[in-house]
């Protein structure tokens, strides 16, 4: 490169001649110490003919500023220099070039690359017949290397895991990208490649994602857990709910259960302590009627029941269901365990009818099949008492003054506080407590 331009010789002579145009060996710099030469030659003045010349310079008159070889005026411009190594320096050539025509020496644009191929996209480019769109028409950022689809890295980690393969995926996104929603319609509609070593292909079954690696799981949100969500958020946010807790000793009554499984009045018929609960809440509802009770809000008035549908909540594949026993309070001990254990079996097996679950009054939730201790159950849409039955252990216990080892369990009551006060509830748990503590009372107050 270099610093200023030549300059003609002669007055008046537009263009330098051969003999002026062809530098010396003084005036070219070496290529490590080449500069921008200026666009035109009007930017740098060319010397009179009688003007002198001082030594080292090219076209700088003796009197005018000093311009040093390789520091001569700069274009303006508002391109950024480019980087080293990027493109290639002016040759000698260019610089005779620019000495004989009076051009400026520009550094020579690489030659652009070769475009890569771009992988077909039905409706870019080619009215959706997936032929390779011209490379003018097609945005930087489409030219991929073969194979490859477009995807940003969280889509690549999710088709991973799902063992999707994003070539065989047919994008939607902008510019012909993989979107996330691509991915997991591939994986639903199956069309997912062999999952990655070490992990099982996921097996689609009813519109839910089985097995697989894959990090979530949709289910779809069927009529009976929505009716579920449905009633409870409407009762929890309409009943200011109020729960008491109540850990009784329940030996006598595992005792009693023992003896009814050997009875022969109950054979064939599954006995659980879950059936003396049932029947313990049946008898403390005789005694504490306006627990069985609902808040009527249109009336604005409270309805007390003088019958018991004593709802069973059980949990089911389908969610959870709470069908009832109607009119619990006129069966007996062997006709409660019959209702008890059909009404379960039903609603394991997913027969429980619509009208089993309609009218309760009062229920019974079963968390110590679980193993968990008690819990504070929400109360079903027009039932103002709900029961929570914990777990039965053995805990060491005071029994007629010294420690022993009995079954004790722990008993929850949630209730609507709107028309049951704490004085109506814990009356009514205590009533409950005192027959599973001595079953003998059940005679008494039946």
């Amino acid at each position: 490169d270099v610093g200023t331009q030549a300059g003609g010789s002669g007055a008046g002579s537009g263009a330098p001649t051969a003999e002026t145009a062809q530098p010396s060996a003084e005036s070219v710099t070496p290529p490590a110490a080449a500069a921008t030469v200026p666009d035109s030659p009007s930017e740098v003045r060319t010397p009179a003919p009688d003007e002198p010349v001082e030594p080292g310079m090219i076209g700088g008159p003796a009197e005018g500023p000093k311009t040093l070889v390789g520091y001569g005026p700069r274009a303006a411009s508002g391109k950024r220099r480019p980087r080293k190594g990027r493109e290639p320096k002016a040759t000698s050539a260019d610089l005779h070039e620019a000495f004989s025509t009076g051009r400026s020496v520009s550094q020579p644009v690489a030659p652009p690359r070769p475009p890569q191929p771009v992988k077909p996209v039905a409706g870019q480019g080619d009215g959706g017949t997936g032929a390779l769109p011209e490379v003018g028409s097609v945005p930087a950022t489409t030219l991929v290397s073969p194979g490859r689809a477009l995807a940003k890295p969280p889509v690549r980690k999710l088709a991973k895991d799902l063992g999707v393969d994003l070539a065989s995926i047919t994008p939607t996104g902008p510019r012909g990208t993989v979107t996330r929603d691509d991915v997991l319609t591939a994986a639903g509609e199956g069309a997912a490649a062999p999952a990655p070593a070490g992990a099982g292909a996921p097996e689609v079954r009813d519109g839910v994602h089985v097995g697989g690696s894959q990090r979530e799981t949709r289910v779809p949100i069927r009529s009976v857990r929505k009716a579920t969500a449905r009633a409870v958020s409407s009762s929890a946010f309409t009943a200011p709910h109020v729960t008491e807790f109540l850990t009784v000793d329940v030996t006598r009554t595992m005792r009693l259960v023992d003896r009814l499984r050997e009875d022969r009045e109950f054979a064939g018929v599954k006995v659980s302590p879950l059936l003396i609960v049932a029947k313990a809440l049946v008898l403390a509802v005789k005694r504490n009627p306006q627990i069985n009770a609902t808040w009527d809000d249109a009336a604005q008035e409270i309805v007390v029941k003088h019958y018991v549908n004593l709802g069973i909540a059980a949990a089911t594949p389908r969610g959870l269901v709470v069908p009832n026993i109607k009119e619990a309070q006129s069966l007996s001990l062997r006709e409660l365990a019959d209702a008890l254990g059909e009404l379960t079996s039903r609603a394991r097996e997913g027969k429980t009818q619509p009208d089993e679950m309609l009218g309760g009054t009062i229920s019974i939730t079963n968390v110590g099949v679980f193993g968990v201790d008690t819990g504070t159950p929400i109360l079903p849409p027009g039932e103002s008492a709900i029961l929570a039955f914990g777990a039965v252990r053995k805990q060491p216990w005071v029994h007629k003054g010294k420690v022993k080892p009995r079954w004790v369990t722990t008993l929850g009551l949630s209730f609507d506080h709107r028309l049951i006060d704490g004085d109506l509830g814990s009356r009514f748990l205590a009533d409950i407590g005192a027959v599973l503590e001595h079953p003998d009372r059940a005679l008494f107050w039946a």
